[in-house]
């Protein structure tokens, strides 16, 4: 996956790549989030709160690791999802 920072994900392809998601790690101020996806029903603005810049873009940094998102940046979580 591209830097989100360098190519803008518009909210139309986020919800085309969550079809290919499993979970979702979001660093959110010093809060970190962990979505299951299979499992947690989540309604749209939720997801859009929680992935969306207010450029209504990806918010920046965001990566893929297989079927999990990371947006956001947060050392420990990265080295959590990372080890």
């Amino acid at each position: 996956m591209e830097s989100a920072k360098k190519t803008a994900l518009p909210i139309k392809a986020v919800t085309a790549l969550l079809e290919q998601i499993d979970e979702i790690y979001a660093a959110k101020g010093k809060n970190i989030v962990h979505l299951n996806l299979r499992r947690d029903k989540l309604n749209e603005t939720t997801l859009a709160e929680l992935l969306i810049g207010r450029t209504g873009n990806l918010r920046a940094p965001a990566l893929r690791k297989g079927r999990t998102l990371i947006v956001g940046f947060d050392e420990a979580m990265y080295k959590q999802v990372f080890r």
